[in-house]
């Protein structure tokens, strides 16, 4: 394992277990997040997003963090393993509801120095709250048939069901 995706719903914990394995391994840590968003929360443009994956992932060893559809496969061609955090809505939304309520309280900076509020959390069509609770059954789906093309049968695919799964994975590393 020398290039690996950490996939998986909002609030699953892909950052934290991304910085601690990329820690164990001693390699570098691509969160896409960083790479995506600007200030006043403005979108990296496509083509130039791309670019900076594909830049990001020149090393011979990596760790991706993220959930972007529109890069997956730049990655996955890369990639030796995938990391897939598929908890329950149960477990991984009550985790997004804490993270975020954390970062509102702290206004802890975030990518392109953007902060959480609750404006766009709770009024907003932009709220990730909502768009988790909207899309996760679809995204899972859709993740799983990618899972299965055989464009991407060279990934060994770790799917961890819950965060003591993910606990023991990482210390049999």
């Amino acid at each position: 394992m020398q290039r690996i995706h950490i996939v998986g719903s909002a609030g699953a914990g892909k950052s934290t277990l991304g910085h601690a394995l990329a820690a164990r391994l001693c390699c570098p840590l691509v969160e896409l997040d960083a790479l995506y968003w600007r200030p006043g929360w403005q979108t990296t443009p496509a083509d130039e997003f791309r670019r900076c994956v594909a830049a990001a992932l020149s090393g011979p060893a990596w760790i991706v963090c993220g959930n972007y559809s529109g890069v997956r496969p730049l990655v996955w061609t890369r990639a030796d393993t995938v990391v897939w955090l598929d908890y329950p809505l149960t477990v991984s939304f009550p985790r997004l509801c804490r993270r975020t309520w954390r970062r509102i309280r702290t206004q802890e900076e975030l990518w392109g120095g953007n902060r959480e509020s609750w404006r766009t959390q709770l009024l907003s069509r932009d709220s990730l709250l909502l768009y988790t609770l909207r899309t996760y059954r679809r995204k899972r789906r859709g993740l799983e048939a990618q899972l299965a093309d055989p464009a991407y049968a060279h990934l060994i695919v770790a799917r961890l069901r819950s965060p003591r799964a993910a606990e023991g994975w990482l210390e049999r590393l």
